[in-house]
C-alpha cells in the first residue's frame, strides 16, 4: 500500500513539472516597450514602407549609371534567297564573250586595215598577205584567254552574300545632356529621401497605434476589475437587503431594485470581459502574433499609471524640425523644381560621343571576301531641337505652377501642425487637470460610500441611498481609470505631433 501511495505520489508530481512550463508559455507577460518591438518588426505596412526605401535606394542606383558609357553588343545571321549583284545580266554576258566580241571586232578590221597600209605604200602587198595570216593563227587562242579573262572578271564582282553575318560593338558616351542626366540623378536622391521619411512616418503612425491598443487594454482590464468589484458589493447589498426582508425590516420593493442593479451589474461584467478579449485580440494582430494568443500586460494591475508619466518637452521649433509630413513635403518641393529643370533639358542641345568596332562576313572591305574582317569608327553626336511650336515653354511653366501648389501645400501644413502641437499641449494640461479632479472625487465617493454603508447598518439610510453612493463610486472610480488613461495617450499625442514619438 505504501509503495503504490508513494508512485502516485510522485507520477503526480512528474505530470505537475511537465505541465507548468506549458501553462508558463502559454501566457505571455507583454511590457509596452516588448509590444513595440513587435509591431515595428512585423507591422506590413512598415515592411512595404521600407521595401519602397528599398526600391528608391536602388533607383537612385540606377541613374547614376546615366553618367557612365554604355556598350552594345549587336550579332546577327540572315539568308538571302538571292544575292547581291554588281552587275546586270548583259554586262554579265558581254564579259563571258569578251574575246570572241574583241577577235570578231579585230578580224573584221584587219583586212582593210592592211589594205590601206599597203595602198600607203608603208608595206607591200605580200607583207599585208602574210601579217593577216599571222593573226588568222592568233585569233582563236586570244579570243579563248579574253574570254577567261572576262570570266574572272565577272566572278571578282560576284558578292556571294545569300550568307550573311555580322556583329557589332557600340560605345556610347554623354558630353552634354542639357542637364537632364543631373536632374534625374537629384530627383532620385530626393525620391530616396521622400522615401527614409515615409518610412519613419510609418513607424510612428505604429507606435501610435500600438500605444493606443496597449492602454486600450490596459484601461478595459481595469475597468473589468472595477466592474468585478462592483459587482460583489451589489450582490453584498441584495444579500444584506434579503436578510432584511426574511426580518420584516425590508420591502420586497427594496429587494427587487438591489436585484435589477444586481442584473445590470452582472451584465457590465459581461461587457467587461467582451471588450477585454476583442482589444486583446487587436494588440496580438498589430504585435504579430495569433489573434487568441494569451497575453497578461505589465500595466494591468498597477493602481497608479499616471504616478510613472513622462514629462513632454517641446515646442512649435521642436515639431517644425522633427515632422516626417513637413519633410516629405520640402522633398515633393525641391522634386518639382528638378522635375522643371528635366523637362527645360529635353529641348537644350545634346552632345554625345560615340565609337564602336563592326565585323562582317563576307568582307564588304576587300571585295566581298568570304572571311571575318572589321573597322573601328568614332564619331560625336549632337541633337539641337529648332521648333516645337512653344511646347517646351508651356511644359515648363506647367512644371513651375506644380512647384508653387507644393509651396502653397508646406506653408498650410506648417500652419496646422503648429495648431495641432498647441491642441496636444491643452489636451495635456486638461489631461493633467481631470487627473487630479478624479483623485478628489474618488476620495470623496469612498467617504461618501463607506457613510452609506454605515448608515445602512445602523438604519438610518435605505438602500436606495446605498445604490446611490455605490453608483456614485463606480462612476468617479471609472472616471479616475479614464482619466489615468487619458493623460497617457495625450502625452503619446503630444510626442507624436512634436514628431519625437518612438
Amino acid at each position: 500500500m505504501m509503495k503504490t501511495f508513494y508512485f502516485l505520489k510522485h507520477y503526480a508530481l512528474g505530470i505537475l513539472l511537465v505541465g507548468l512550463p506549458v501553462g508558463v508559455q502559454a501566457q505571455r507577460v507583454l511590457s509596452l516597450d516588448s509590444c513595440r518591438a513587435m509591431a515595428l518588426r512585423n507591422n506590413k505596412q512598415l515592411s512595404v514602407a521600407r521595401m519602397k526605401q528599398d526600391v528608391a535606394a536602388n533607383t537612385r542606383k540606377a541613374a547614376r549609371t546615366k553618367y557612365l558609357p554604355k556598350v552594345d553588343v549587336i550579332g546577327g545571321y540572315e539568308l538571302m534567297s538571292k544575292e547581291i549583284s554588281l552587275l546586270n545580266d548583259d554586262q554579265k554576258t558581254a564579259l563571258n564573250h569578251l574575246g570572241t566580241t574583241v577577235s570578231t571586232k579585230v578580224g573584221s578590221k584587219m583586212p582593210e586595215t592592211l589594205t590601206g597600209l599597203a595602198q600607203q605604200g608603208l608595206i607591200t602587198p605580200q607583207q599585208a598577205q602574210a601579217i593577216g595570216q599571222i593573226a588568222n593563227q592568233y585569233v582563236g587562242p586570244m579570243a579563248e584567254a579574253l574570254n577567261g579573262v572576262g570570266s574572272e572578271i565577272r566572278q571578282a564582282f560576284r558578292t556571294n552574300n545569300r550568307n550573311m553575318m555580322g556583329a557589332s560593338v557600340f560605345v556610347r558616351q554623354p558630353l552634354y545632356m542639357g542637364g537632364a542626366i543631373t536632374a534625374a540623378n537629384k530627383i532620385a536622391e530626393l525620391t530616396e529621401q521622400l522615401s527614409a521619411e515615409s518610412t519613419k512616418g510609418t513607424i510612428q503612425n505604429t507606435l501610435y497605434n500600438i500605444d493606443q491598443t496597449y492602454w486600450l487594454v490596459v484601461s478595459l482590464h481595469q475597468k473589468n476589475r472595477l466592474a468585478n468589484s462592483f459587482l460583489q458589493l451589489v450582490q453584498k447589498l441584495d444579500s444584506d437587503v434579503n436578510k432584511m426582508i426574511r426580518e420584516g425590516v425590508a420591502t420586497k420593493a427594496d429587494g427587487l431594485k438591489v436585484s435589477v442593479k444586481v442584473n445590470e451589474a452582472e451584465m457590465a461584467v459581461t461587457q467587461a470581459d467582451d471588450g477585454l478579449t476583442l482589444a486583446k485580440m487587436l494588440l496580438c494582430q498589430q504585435c504579430g502574433l495569433p489573434i487568441n494568443s494569451q497575453i497578461t500586460l505589465e500595466d494591468e494591475d498597477k493602481t497608479e499609471l499616471a504616478a510613472i508619466t513622462d514629462d513632454v518637452q517641446g515646442d512649435i521649433h521642436t515639431a517644425l524640425t522633427n515632422r516626417h509630413e513637413l519633410e516629405m513635403l520640402e522633398r515633393a518641393v525641391d522634386i518639382s523644381k528638378e522635375s522643371t529643370r528635366l523637362i527645360r533639358a529635353a529641348y537644350l542641345p545634346q552632345i554625345a560621343l560615340t565609337g564602336g568596332y563592326l565585323i562582317t562576313n563576307p568582307n564588304v572591305y576587300n571585295g566581298f571576301e568570304k572571311k571575318f574582317s572589321g573597322v573601328w569608327n568614332i564619331g560625336v553626336m549632337v541633337r539641337v531641337p529648332v521648333w516645337s511650336w512653344q511646347e517646351g515653354a508651356y511644359k515648363i511653366r506647367a512644371s513651375k505652377t506644380a512647384t508653387s501648389i507644393a509651396n502653397m501645400e508646406l506653408a498650410e501644413a506648417s500652419e496646422m501642425i503648429e495648431l495641432q502641437v498647441n491642441q496636444s499641449q491643452f489636451k495635456v494640461k486638461e489631461a493633467n487637470k481631470k487627473y487630479s479632479m478624479t483623485l478628489k472625487n474618488v476620495e470623496k465617493a469612498d467617504e461618501n460610500l463607506r457613510c452609506a454603508n454605515l448608515g445602512f447598518a445602523e438604519g438610518v439610510m435605505t438602500a436606495t441611498d446605498v445604490m446611490e453612493a455605490q453608483t456614485a463610486w463606480l462612476q468617479a472610480q471609472t472616471q479616475k481609470i479614464d482619466a489615468e488613461i487619458d493623460l497617457r495617450l495625450t502625452q503619446v499625442g503630444l510626442k507624436k505631433a512634436l514628431g519625437i514619438l518612438q
